[in-house]
């Protein structure tokens, strides 16, 4: 690449790029301006590099910093930053013409018959159905529901009885696909040629869309083309939405809020806003991620209506009504008061900002106590931090990695026992996301096709290590076998190259500090023990400890089902694209999982069955009790075993020679040499790696698993 001329040169990078340069120069010393783009987005790193750039400019009064957005609450920035003065250059768009629900219901009346709900009924059920309580919703609903009969006779006059009748019988919070499908049809045949663009809150929406209009006849022809848009979809079918259509051929593309601002679609002259945004938040008191569809806000309302006036005058149709666009929230959440916050912690000692609580209150919008303390709680249990809130040696190390401290911890673990390359393929994808595509139409071919990467592991881990395996297998035998093997199992080729650079990443890291010898993942001398499947299912176990769930089989008239069930929540689902929701046949009782996020019901993401060695040897502490005349082990006291006395106290020696060695080798860091036989560290690892290989034929299956309580009994 080019070097930087003397005079003066200009870097392009993330946030997350300048928060790694803080570590080694807190008052980025040789930089003179810095321009934070995109501000209005919120995300958590860029509202804290906004506060230590707030904090720096006291110091470094020469800086020059420019905060830049498309869609922007400027007077809020402004005032953030001790009211700095505000430039707005205006761009230019072609006018576009707005419609609320009522004036598209008014147009279509002689076509289109709402389904009638009980509007008592939907309010008794509440707004926050599947959603977690937030005072201000609340009270927003409230008001709603208050002003929502007088709103009605405003109506009156202006628009028909019919129109003022369908308004009654809606169910104001579905998204309303049937409507949806009868607007694009009036659009197709009423108005002027042009790209059509909806904006839907998530995949199944999309699908639904998507069957719906296939079904009819009309758009079955080559005058239409319909591109789904979405994360899951496989990269390949979605260019087609930059391409410009022939003449007489319409597109119609069906998109969530990432084509809001991530991408722009040049020809789209109607937009079709269906009013509603998947949103992802942290339940802080039942410890627990949800996500929800949620009304948009005004922010975002203004950039979807801007899709549409870029080529010409455009349309775009708001599918809620004019009291809800009334009460709709200015802007969005910040994602700093929707999400977890450990990651976050970790940088802000590793950067050395001060008090983990205190900084976070400098913050624009702070997160509120109960979050941050939970989050340093969850850190002084991962003993990343001491009970100073200071970093220990693991929370040094869990800094650095890019990734949650979860997912740290467990990469470390594979560097230790040997087993680097297929753990960095499962941090890599739980860090950024599992490479599997699902076309529509092909959904249950997909579905066969991952469970057959699994090989029967149970693992949904294990088969994207499968997954990724087969792809450098086929990639080594040159593109177009790549570009096969990706289409035959459903796999995005761009997010599998994704997974390979970010294992080259995790791998720089570890060698850095000192945990490897080499910056290649697939060094023969930390991958000893990568193809012991059991271990790998153990380490995975080490990093995502304490998300632990029990197993418990259940027979109905028709068939064998199982329960699954965790310490908190009770009956819980595992999520359907896992390899394991129709697995009857389990090994053990328990399974562990990387997110537990509630919808609909609670579901768990990303689950790997375990045997009690993984739980005895990488979860909590453990004891030896009396239980009613039988010994026992217990794992946190809440995951007990019954074993014979010989084994428990074998057991807990080793586990406490593991413990040992984890802080010795954290506190001064070098690959284990699995060659000299005669050493500590060689003898207490291949013991562990023994039980938990050969526990089946050892007679060890008598452990009984169970949780303590009655809950469980």
């Amino acid at each position: 690449s080019r070097l930087p001329r003397k005079q003066g040169s200009i870097l392009y990078c993330t946030t997350g790029i300048v928060l790694q340069w803080l570590q080694s120069d807190k008052h980025l010393s040789s930089i003179s301006h810095v321009v934070l783009d995109e501000i209005h987005e919120r995300n958590l790193q860029s509202d804290v590099l906004m506060s230590i750039i707030k904090d720096l400019l006291n110091v470094r009064q020469d800086l020059k910093v420019i905060l830049m957005s498309a869609t922007l609450n400027a007077e809020k920035f402004s005032e953030y930053f001790d009211h700095c003065p505000m430039i707005h250059i205006p761009g230019f768009t072609f006018p576009v013409v707005e419609y609320l629900l009522e004036d598209v219901i008014e147009k279509l009346r002689q076509v289109y018959t709402p389904e009638k709900t009980d509007r008592r009924l939907h309010w008794r059920r509440g707004f926050m159905q599947g959603h977690m309580s937030r005072p201000e919703k609340e009270e927003k609903e409230e008001i709603y529901r208050q002003q929502w009969p007088g709103y009605l006779r405003q109506l009156q006059g202006r628009y028909s009885a019919s129109t003022i009748s369908a308004l009654e019988m809606m169910d104001d919070d579905k998204v309303d696909l049937d409507l949806i499908a009868a607007l694009i049809r009036h659009i197709v045949l009423e108005e002027e040629d042009g790209a059509i663009l909806v904006f839907l809150p998530g995949w199944d929406n999309i699908s639904t869309l998507h069957e719906l209009l296939m079904s009819q006849v009309m758009f079955k022809s080559d005058r239409f083309i319909i591109i789904p848009l979405h994360s899951l979809m496989p990269t390949v079918n979605q260019t087609q939405v930059f391409k410009k259509t022939p003449p007489g051929v319409r597109k119609i593309v069906i998109a969530t809020n990432i084509a809001e601002t991530s991408i722009t679609i040049d020809d789209v002259v109607f937009v079709i806003d269906g009013g509603k945004i998947k949103e992802t938040h942290f339940d802080t008191q039942n410890n627990i991620s949800t996500m929800a569809a949620e009304w948009v806000s005004k922010a975002n309302a203004k950039q979807r209506k801007g899709r549409a006036g870029r080529v010409q005058p455009g349309h775009c149709y708001h599918l809620y009504n004019g009291l809800r666009a009334s009460l709709l929230d200015d802007y969005q959440l910040p994602e700093i008061l929707r999400t977890p916050l450990e990651e976050l912690c970790l940088q802000i000692k590793i950067l050395r900002l001060g008090g983990i609580a205190y900084f976070l209150s400098k913050l624009m919008d702070p997160p509120s106590r109960d979050a941050v303390m939970l989050a340093i709680n969850h850190l002084m249990e991962l003993n990343a931090l001491d009970r100073q809130e200071e970093l220990t040696p693991l929370g040094v190390h869990l800094a650095r990695l890019p990734v949650e401290p979860h997912i740290g911890k467990m990469i470390l673990f594979g560097a230790l026992f040997c087993c680097l390359d297929p753990v960095l393929t499962i941090a890599a994808s739980l860090s950024f996301k599992d490479p599997f595509v699902i076309p529509l139409g092909k959904e249950k071919i997909a579905d066969a096709r991952r469970k057959e990467l699994s090989k029967n592991s149970k693992s949904d881990h294990l088969t994207v290590v499968n997954a990724f395996t087969g792809w450098e297998e086929a990639r080594s035998c040159g593109f177009r076998n790549e570009k096969d093997y990706c289409w035959e199992y459903f796999l995005s080729s761009n997010t599998m190259q994704m997974l390979h650079n970010m294992k080259g990443q995790f791998a720089e890291h570890l060698l850095a500090a000192g945990f490897v010898n080499s910056r290649n993942p697939k060094d023969p001398k930390s991958n000893t023990n990568s193809g012991n499947e059991k271990l790998l299912k153990a380490v995975i176990c080490a990093g995502l400890y304490p998300k632990v769930a029990k197993i418990r089989p259940s027979f109905s008239k028709k068939r064998k089902m199982v329960k699954v069930c965790t310490k908190t929540d009770g009956s819980v689902n595992i999520h359907p694209k896992s390899v394991n929701v129709e697995e009857t046949e389990f090994h053990y009782n328990w399974l562990v999982y990387h997110l537990k996020m509630r919808t609909s019901s609670i579901y768990l993401y990303d689950c790997t069955e375990v045997s009690p060695y993984c739980l005895l040897f990488f979860g909590g502490d453990i004891s030896i009790q009396k239980d009613k005349d039988q010994d026992t082990i217990a794992v946190d006291e809440w995951i007990v075993f019954q074993s014979p006395e010989k084994i428990a106290n074998l057991v807990k020696k080793l586990r406490k020679e593991l413990d040992d060695l984890l802080q010795e080798k954290i506190e001064s860091p070098q690959p284990v040499d699995w060659d000299d036989i005669k050493s500590r560290d060689t003898a207490v690892l291949t013991a562990i790696i023994d039980l938990i290989t050969t526990q089946e034929n050892e007679g060890v299956r008598n452990f009984a698993p169970r949780f303590q309580g009655e809950r469980y009994s």
